[in-house]
């Protein structure tokens, strides 16, 4: 563990020594985690004024993959969508992961959320995770008049793993013609297998929300067997050679995580093939801060961002009693 790296946010210190300690990864932990208890989606459902549908479209393979559709029930036509990638290191995690973001953006936009749960990591690996995520995309803009979206204004979104996944996605939308993504939302996203930052060498060791060790995990039960030569820029998308033709982006990440410098690399690089990139770091922010304690200041504004920069992509006013 490198000792100079910045430091956590004093407010962020209290709430994340509560946090019960991560085990070191592996088969046990995993199906540990899997099983752990989330808040049922109709906890987040409750009170608001939201339509919720199941599909199951198919993968490439056939598989069936599940979406959860949800809308306001007072939607006009037209609606803009964010398509919602969860996190969760593409071990574990569903659909309704952190469903609790994109429901505010339901709130304060009318937008029709839809979350997708593909296929987790050891059991698949390579590029079956993000086949799974662009072919649910796909039913969403074949099917965008019944479920009254705007075509237009489809957002790509996810955090950690889902902010890879959501990468991916959007670079195969751009290299096979479609369907149109209007913007990508990338919190905190998880890029780069190679794992070889600065930032990732200083968040090296055994404590940590998302630790190099964990990381370096998460990117071998993903890769499988694949060599480093046969790795798809589609599951990392830090390999891409060409960033151009992408749509409008976010990314954010906290300074104090490993995810920080590949995060700003692609940003850069972004701008570099002349695309449109807006880049958040948040001083004193770990992995998944504003996500874990959305209260705390800096999580709040972080997340405020997002909301203000979604106002401007989606050319909507936001509803003051969202």
């Amino acid at each position: 563990m490198n000792s100079s790296r910045p430091g956590i946010d004093p407010e962020l210190l209290v709430p994340l020594a509560e946090l019960p300690s991560m085990p070191p990864l592996g088969p046990e932990t995993i199906r540990l985690l899997r099983q752990f208890p989330q808040p049922p989606i109709e906890t987040h459902l409750h009170g608001r004024p939201v339509e919720r549908r199941e599909v199951a479209v198919h993968a490439g393979d056939g598989t069936q993959v599940p979406l959860s559709i949800f809308s306001p029930t007072d939607r006009a036509a037209g609606a803009p969508c964010v398509y919602w990638i969860h996190g969760g290191g593409m071990m574990w995690g569903d659909r309704f992961s952190n469903i609790d973001i994109p429901l505010e953006w339901l709130d304060l936009f009318g937008a029709v959320v839809i979350t997708v749960d593909y296929r987790l990591a050891p059991e698949a690996t390579g590029t079956t995770l993000v086949d799974d995520c662009y072919h649910g995309l796909l039913w969403v803009a074949e099917n965008a008049a019944g479920l009254g979206i705007d075509p237009a204004r489809i957002v790509v979104a996810g955090a950690s793993a889902g902010g890879g996944l959501a990468a991916g996605v959007t670079l195969m939308a751009r290299d096979r013609s479609g369907p149109a993504i209007a913007a990508q939302l990338l919190s905190c996203p998880m890029l780069d297998h190679r794992n070889d930052t600065t930032s990732s060498r200083q968040y090296a060791g055994p404590d940590g929300v998302w630790t190099r060790e964990m990381n370096e995990f998460g990117w071998r039960s993903v890769l499988g067997e694949q060599t480093a030569e046969n790795v798809s820029p589609y599951v990392s998308p830090a390999l891409a050679e060409d960033l151009s033709g992408l749509p409008t982006t976010y990314i954010d990440a906290g300074t104090a995580e490993v995810f920080r410098d590949e995060d700003v690399t692609y940003a850069t690089r972004i701008w570099a093939a002349g695309g449109q990139a807006e880049l958040h770091l948040w001083a004193g922010g770990f992995h998944g801060f504003s996500a874990l304690f959305p209260h705390i200041r800096v999580s709040a504004a972080a997340r405020r961002a997002q909301a203000d920069w979604l106002a401007r992509v989606l050319n909507a006013s936001p509803d003051p009693k969202g």
